[in-house]
């Protein structure tokens, strides 16, 4: 039977918080612990600290029932399950650091009973697993460990969980088949590897979208570099075309994880993951392609608004937003750099208004459906490399008549 008690450490966040709350949600007592008092406070009265689609009106259902959010850690010695929100972060040097995994551990395990089944839940590199296994050994402590990595995309937790399959990976039978009930209160469907194949799948995953992104983003720079539409080009190679289907937009692959996975995955190769060396290049360097094709445009007397500042669309989370690095960059060489965004909270954005009013140049930074049926006066230099505005401002000539305007 799966045990009632189920505890979530760094139950607060982007990834804890939609899980505890799909788990009390099927009937389980969960306790969000957390080192952050307001966001306690956030979630005891009912509201979500940030934006997930659908979570508010399950959290209403659920908090003061069988959920709630603490910052008193004695709540560990009475769980059954304890799911532990904290990876390996990427350091100053570019290397994954097991430093802040170890230490939370450590406090966890000086909690945590015996017979206790503990999930790593976060992405961790190569082989972290197995040294928090061997820590639990070396502590002649019987806490059953499992790695089960989360896969949804922020946003969409709330459906993801449900539907996703869940990868679950353990070093004693008994540690397996406990993640498998823990997990099948939410899901049907379960993949099972061993750790370091589940760690390395995680990895896989993000490292892969940051590579496919890559690509895009490349065929973007060599056909703006010749001064050619990337938008119309793809439209004209994906259109029923299945060969192509995969072949992503242009725009910012940005936010906590692609980069920092591809890093860490880089590292486990002995620095020999070549392909994930160039995507960071290109994906970190699109940035500086914008502020070089402004530089031929009177980048220094340019009033310029970035519109959209989180790390992707219809998102409050700017963690790693690459329409912050294009806003350092322009600061540099541009007269003024207005930054607008409707669901971050920074006290230096100014409201939408106020940056299309004194801009003469318009960079859509994150796509949010907000944006979609925005008036744009004619008069302004508009960027957008996501080709966002392109089915509302200007319709793709059919194919033939594409590669007859190139003849």
């Amino acid at each position: 039977m799966v045990p009632q008690e189920v505890v979530i450490v760094g139950g607060g966040g982007h990834v804890g918080l939609p899980l505890g709350i799909v788990f009390a949600d099927r009937g389980l007592r969960v306790t969000l612990l957390e080192i952050d008092a307001n966001k306690v406070k956030t979630i005891n009265s009912g509201c979500m600290p940030f934006l997930e689609a659908g979570a508010e009106q399950v959290l209403h259902r659920v908090v003061g029932r069988n959920l709630t959010a603490t910052l008193d850690s004695a709540c560990l010695r009475s769980a059954g399950t304890v799911v532990a929100v904290v990876g390996t972060p990427v350091d100053r040097h570019l290397n994954p650091t097991v430093v802040e995994l170890h230490r939370s551990i450590d406090a966890m395990l000086d909690e945590i009973a015996d017979d206790a089944l503990l999930v790593l839940r976060s992405t961790v590199y190569p082989g972290a697993s197995k040294l928090v296994y061997d820590r639990i050994q070396r502590r002649g402590r019987k806490v059953h460990l499992a790695f089960c990595p989360e896969r949804i995309a922020e946003g969409r937790a709330m459906e993801e969980l449900s539907s996703l399959p869940q990868i679950v990976a353990a070093f004693t039978p008994e540690a397996r088949s406990r993640a498998h009930e823990l997990f099948l209160t939410i899901t049907p469907h379960i993949i099972d590897l061993e750790p370091l194949e589940a760690e390395l799948a995680k990895l896989f995953t993000n490292s892969w979208r940051y590579l496919n992104f890559a690509i895009s983003n490349q065929f973007y720079v060599l056909a703006e570099s010749y001064g050619l539409d990337f938008h119309r080009i793809h439209e004209a190679v994906t259109r029923d075309y299945p060969r192509m289907r995969s072949f992503a937009r242009a725009g910012f692959a940005a936010g906590p994880c692609l980069l920092k996975d591809t890093l860490q995955l880089s590292a486990f190769s002995g620095n020999s993951f070549f392909m994930g060396h160039a995507a960071m290049l290109i994906n970190e360097g699109l940035p500086n392609f914008i502020v070089n094709q402004l530089r031929a445009r009177d980048l220094p007397n340019r009033h310029i608004a970035i519109l959209g500042m989180a790390f992707k669309a219809d998102s409050d989370d700017y963690r790693e937003s690459l329409s912050y690095k294009l806003r350092h960059l322009l600061e540099v060489e541009a007269n003024e750099v207005l930054c607008s965004d409707p669901f971050v909270q920074d006290a230096t954005l100014v409201p939408l208004e106020l940056a299309l009013a004194c801009a003469d140049t318009v960079i859509l930074g994150a796509p949010h459906t907000v944006y979609r049926d925005l008036v744009i006066p004619p008069d302004k230099h508009v960027i957008d490399i996501w080709g966002f505005w392109r089915d509302t401002r200007s319709k793709p000539l059919p194919v033939h008549e594409m590669l007859a305007s190139r003849a």
